[in-house]
């Protein structure tokens, strides 16, 4: 009988292994892909996730971003300069969740790749976990296996309404003046943005719609009218689809010896975008919370659900009320906020961690309003 499985090996799912084996927790990882494993994502990473781990993340950083430009339809630029800041880390998926995996083996963790899970039952103090090759029993369980991954649904969590983002690869040599910036457009793509991130060998461009309908064309043209308006040869680039869970509300998390983290647990910050930071921190609590049960705690899991929506889901909420306005009056809000001297300052210190919406986001709905509504605040 194992302490805990985990279904999925991403980043949550890396996380919570990497934890518990570490408390001598007997826990093995199951994924249905082949790793590493290619998967199309911005790659930026808040270096703020170096306190939860005591190894060095450098094997894997491709690059590093110490300044950001923000662009209104690849225009009216303004940049940012984040040299005061730990600067933020560009990396590729596949090889960062495959280090984090081999951290996790290296305390004890078993990592077994190719391995679909086709089943779970609950069997009265225990899970049943079913793959094609074998069954695993198991008193606890992570379902940290995406935003299209089966195991919450199965768990009886309501399934969400998902966003769509889309990504274009693009391997080409960088200029040393662009290698260390971080760009982010907006006005290009209604109702979100475009980003693009420098890596060691190429670009990664990404769109993400965060606010109502949009058509995949949309963001496949936008993302390549972006990379012409850059200078950018598409050539050879790769272009890949994929849908978003966005934080909305407050989830519950937990049921009964089991909880739901990373990107299933629907943790994508719905301003930014931001996902690898918050993915990586369930994976902490979820650990913390599975130690804690397994010592006798009973109310373990439950608090999981309350800690997570302390630590993130709090600041979503307020992230989402930012989002509605900036992504109704996106020009206004590009004019009277981003464009300010501080303001880009501001936001690089939420990609890297260094401060929370909570922090910002009552000023700046007060300065947005200032300019929508007349006399609003005098």
């Amino acid at each position: 009988m194992l302490d805990c499985i985990i279904i999925g090996a991403g980043p949550a799912g890396a996380t919570a292994a990497y934890h518990l084996a570490k408390k001598g927790r007997s826990v093995i990882v199951l994924d249905k892909a082949s790793l590493p494993r290619h998967k199309p994502c911005g790659g930026g990473v808040s270096p703020a996730i170096k306190k939860w781990f005591d190894f060095d993340f450098t094997p894997v950083i491709s690059n590093t971003i110490n300044t950001v430009r923000y662009t209104w339809k690849h225009g009216d630029p303004v940049d940012a300069d984040l040299s005061m800041l730990d600067p933020m880390w560009m990396v590729k998926r596949d090889e960062f969740d495959q280090f984090l995996c081999q951290q996790a083996q290296s305390v004890g963790a078993q990592i077994k790749d190719n391995t679909e899970v086709t089943a779970i039952a609950f069997q009265g103090d225990h899970w049943q976990v079913t793959t094609p090759n074998e069954i695993y029993q198991t008193k606890y369980l992570i379902a940290a296996d995406g935003v299209k991954g089966k195991t919450a649904q199965w768990l009886g969590f309501p399934s969400r309404e998902n966003s769509i983002g889309a990504t274009l690869e693009v391997k080409t040599a960088i200029p040393e003046t662009k290698l260390h910036t971080a760009s982010f457009d907006f006005g290009s793509l209604k109702n979100g943005y475009i980003w693009n991130f420098p890596k060691a060998d190429g670009y990664t461009i990404s769109a993400a719609h965060f606010k109502g309908k949009v058509k995949t064309e949309e963001l496949k043209k936008q993302l390549f009218n972006y990379a012409s308006a850059s200078g950018i040869d598409t050539s050879n680039a790769q272009y890949y689809e994929y849908p978003l869970a966005v934080w909305t509300e407050k989830p519950i998390l937990h049921t009964r010896q089991a909880l739901v983290a990373g990107e299933a647990a629907g943790i994508l910050d719905p301003l930014i975008g931001e996902g690898i930071r918050p993915s990586i921190l369930t994976g902490v609590r979820a650990a913390e919370a599975i130690d804690q049960a397994l010592a006798g705690d009973a109310k373990a899991l439950a608090r999981y659900t309350d800690i997570i929506d302390a630590d993130w889901g709090v600041d979503m909420v307020l992230a989402q009320r930012l989002a509605g306005l900036f992504y109704q009056f996106t020009q206004i809000a590009y004019k009277v906020g981003v464009k300010r001297p501080a303001a880009g300052q501001i936001m690089g210190k939420i990609l890297c961690g260094k401060l929370r919406y909570s922090d910002v986001v009552e000023q700046a709905m007060q300065r947005l309003k200032k300019s929508l509504i007349p006399g609003f605040g005098r």
